[in-house]
């Protein structure tokens, strides 16, 4: 080789290296995806999640550099938004609340999408009253508490009221519900001394309620869909999906590795969830045996979107429901179970 090719090539080498360092420091980088969770045995799979680094691990097998951080908020009113903007890429609440933003923000990069079920804990209506058997055998002296008027448990019992009393009577029962956090409305309707008689609970204080005597269950939300429905999702904005593709499905492979782990190994899920929420009224030994019963409702797939859709769409509260539920989330979880 000639002195004039040596130095070509030597030039040609360096150029291509030079050329090559960006690309090389960019992929380097590390990304930083926040994700907003909440509070209750049902936000279990993110905690798992964080604890585990789950997230950074499928985020790995898939090429990407991820550090995922975690921000707890308290309703899916702060949640939703959390999410518009931008405070939290993925955010984890209610289907109404993301049915909502699905519809308000169609069309443009700030349209919410849904990306993965988190959980199907069934919503329990119980109240200390023995007569009680139907909604319509609560008299109008009757207070039904839930954590918040706007909530999964006010659809579900809005529902139930439409099929009990016929249509436009959803709100029936609207007047007698009282908002109270879950610890005050177990109080309350297990001490029998006020005026709630009833409380729309989920786990686990759905359990500590029904080991009371004098509290009976009247209704679950697997009685009100006809099956199981979700309580909890994981949504995204669609700027955030369409600038990360393949984290949707990061975030549905680190919730179903969660899932798996609460199935196989509750022992060590109890062992997560009490250290990111520990529990006076319940010890290792209850948790474990409460995700033993539940074991079945943590699944990434998504139930019950449509019938929550079509009520909303009834009621005034959705102009165009979605024809089915995979209009509503992300192609990457359409060959998942759902309805």
């Amino acid at each position: 080789m000639t002195t004039l090719n040596r130095r070509h090539l030597l030039q040609t080498s360096a150029a291509i290296a030079a050329l090559g360092m960006p690309f090389v420091a960019r992929a380097q980088a590390q990304q930083e995806v926040k994700i907003g969770i909440g509070f209750g045995i049902g936000f279990l799979p993110t905690f798992l999640l964080q604890e585990l680094e789950l997230v950074e691990k499928h985020a790995k097998a898939q090429g990407l550099n991820v550090k995922a951080s975690y921000q707890r908020f308290s309703g899916s009113g702060a949640m939703q938004d959390a999410v518009l903007s931008g405070s939290v890429d993925f955010g984890v609440y209610g289907t109404a609340a993301m049915l909502i933003a699905w519809e308000k923000a169609k069309g443009t990069p700030q349209q919410i999408f849904g990306v993965a079920g988190v959980t199907t804990l069934p919503l329990v209506l119980v109240t200390n009253k023995p007569n009680v058997k139907k909604l319509a055998d609560f008299d109008a002296k009757d207070r039904i508490a839930m954590p918040a008027l706007v909530s999964p448990q006010m659809y579900a019992l809005q529902i139930a009221a439409e099929k009990e009393f016929g249509a436009g009577q959803h709100d029936k029962l609207k007047p007698q519900v009282v908002a109270l956090p879950h610890p005050e409305a177990l109080n309350a309707v297990t001490g029998g001394s006020s005026e709630v008689t009833a409380y729309f609970s989920s786990a686990p204080f759905t359990q500590v309620a029904l080991k009371n005597p004098k509290i009976s269950r009247v209704m679950t939300t697997t009685d009100i869909y006809g099956g199981r429905s979700t309580f909890l999702a994981m949504g995204a904005t669609k700027k955030v999906l369409d600038a990360n593709p393949k984290l949707a499905g990061v975030m549905i492979a680190a919730l179903s590795e969660a899932a798996d782990i609460i199935v196989k190994d509750p022992k060590r899920a109890t062992e997560i969830y009490l250290k990111v929420e520990p529990q006076k009224s319940m010890d290792n030994a209850a948790v474990e045996a409460l995700l033993v019963e539940l074991k079945d409702e943590f699944d990434t797939g998504v139930y019950g979107i449509k019938a929550v859709a079509d009520f909303m769409g009834r009621i005034g509260q959705l102009k165009a429901t979605p024809a089915r539920w995979q209009d509503a989330y992300v192609p990457a979880l359409h060959n998942r179970q759902g309805s």
